[in-house]
């Protein structure tokens, strides 16, 4: 036996399982096919929202609560700033479906917020050209995710707490025998008695037949425009943000660099409406309908933002048939642990994900409440 456990991928999710793991025992592995935070997977991009204010399943709350703990308990450990406070806005129309349902969302949750009229907003925020009829609900404790930094720094911590890392060592295949999980890479294995499958867009070669038929990989688009005044759009100055309306769709985060501000269209013709079957082969390259349509709303949005693209990349993100991860064992009696499909949403709760995977997979306290995100939700079908 090799060691107890290994993280197969090591970055949004299996960075953080990895750092959890690592101050659980000190007898785990991570697998990365490259180095952690290449741009090439899904950390890439530089950022991502941190949202208390979400909307999805209340029994998400609690994972973003404990996330939001553990991004700072990483920050204390590392000496790093990962998660930057901006607050976050999500605008919408007034008494419209996108906010009714998030004012639902909060009622049911908790979650801190405010609701802002047309005209707060426009004192407030004049960087967003508004709609007659918009609104917003206030997310007091949203914020901005430095991505790369933050895996870097969880891989790092576990690295001094003793983890194993290795590099440029991609997976082949994993095995289960009696006497544990072999792991394969080239002409080399491992053992160990569990085993996490943590690798995003490319979880689908490591899968039994009944998951690859309920996921697929696709192709996140992101874009970056230059800000004609970037104090405006500083993270002080400019919260993470959210606009949806039956016709278009839009987030984004604050000047981190105080020159270029991300803006991406949510939904077709971009983000996630490409499937890209091989995330070794997800084309870079926006299409000139991508182009064309992100540069239209950020025209309508933005005034302050010179609309023309600045920059632009894709990554490979795992996304299941319901939208929701896989995470828990392959059955029962497997040594197998998922830790993957997050669907586009996982960053955010990175830090609680990896917190769960890594006590479970280690046999140190089962949660309660994620029967929705269950591999075995889609083993009968």
């Amino acid at each position: 036996m090799d060691a107890k456990l290994a993280v197969i991928g090591l970055g949004s999710i299996g960075s953080m399982a990895l750092w959890q793991s690592s101050r659980l025992s000190d007898s785990v592995v991570g697998f990365e096919a490259a180095t952690p935070a290449h741009g090439r997977s899904a950390v890439g991009g530089d950022t991502r929202l941190f949202r208390m204010v979400y909307l999805g399943k209340p029994e998400y709350y609690p994972v973003i609560e404990r996330s939001r703990g553990l991004w700072a308990e990483l920050e204390a450990e590392t000496g790093q700033e990962i998660l930057t406070p901006t607050g976050g806005l999500s605008i919408g129309t007034a008494n419209g479906s996108y906010i009714n349902s998030l004012l639902e969302a909060t009622r049911v949750t908790g979650a801190e917020h405010s609701l802002l009229s047309r005209e707060e907003l426009a004192e407030r925020y004049p960087q967003h050209n508004l709609r007659p009829d918009d609104c917003a609900v206030y997310d007091p404790r949203a914020g901005v995710l430095r991505t790369d930094r933050a895996v870097s720094a969880a891989v790092a911590a576990a690295q001094a707490n003793g983890a194993t890392v290795l590099q440029n060592t991609p997976v082949d295949s994993i095995t289960e025998t009696e006497h544990g999980v072999v792991v394969t890479s080239g002409d080399r294995t491992w053992t160990f008695e569990k085993v996490i499958v943590a690798s995003g867009g490319w979880s689908r070669r490591l899968m039994p037949d009944h998951l690859k038929a309920v996921t697929e990989t696709h192709r996140i688009v992101l874009t970056w425009f230059i800000a004609q005044d970037g104090t405006q759009f500083s993270p002080e100055n400019f919260p993470v943000f959210s606009r949806w309306y039956d016709d278009r769709s839009m987030y984004g985060a604050p000047a981190v660099d105080s020159v270029t501000v991300k803006a991406s269209v949510d939904g077709p013709p971009t983000g996630r409406a490409r499937a890209t079957p091989d995330p070794d082969a997800v084309p870079r390259e926006l299409t000139q309908e991508e182009i064309e349509k992100v540069t239209e709303i950020v025209t309508e949005f933005f005034p302050g933002l010179i609309p023309t693209i600045a920059r632009a990349d894709a990554f490979p993100e795992l996304f299941t048939e319901d939208r929701h991860p896989l995470i828990g064992w392959l059955d029962e009696n497997s040594g197998i642990y998922c830790a993957t499909g997050f669907s586009g949403k996982g960053f955010k709760m990175a830090t609680g994900y990896g917190h769960i995977a890594a006590h479970e997979a280690l046999g140190k306290q089962m949660f309660d409440g994620l029967d929705f995100v269950r591999p075995d939700r889609f083993k009968t079908r």
